[in-house]
């Protein structure tokens, strides 16, 4: 079942889609391809399938944790024109 000329042309308002009348009929028969490639999935039995997070058991290679950048705080502090207790004071804005 495919979708109808009408039917794309609602998606495409619903979705704010400028969609010129000449593009219409391509957007039908891409759309209405996906809907039957969806039905075709929704088809197969997949009881007794286990859930995976990702399709190869692999595990995260991770990195050492180690402090690889020190703080420079203070001394990004030295440029600012007014600091307070480790924080920058900025004017006020907004009453």
């Amino acid at each position: 079942m495919g979708l109808t000329r009408s039917e794309v042309e609602n998606i495409a308002h619903l979705a704010r889609l400028a969609i010129g009348p000449e593009e219409i009929p391509v957007y039908v028969k891409n759309l209405s391809r996906i809907l039957d490639f969806v039905r075709q999935l929704e088809a197969v039995d997949t009881r007794g399938v286990q859930p995976m997070a990702h399709p190869l058991a692999v595990n995260q290679r991770l990195r050492p944790d180690e402090i690889t950048e020190h703080d420079e705080h203070s001394r990004y502090q030295t440029n600012a024109p007014l600091v307070d207790a480790g924080l920058y004071l900025v004017p006020k804005v907004i009453d």
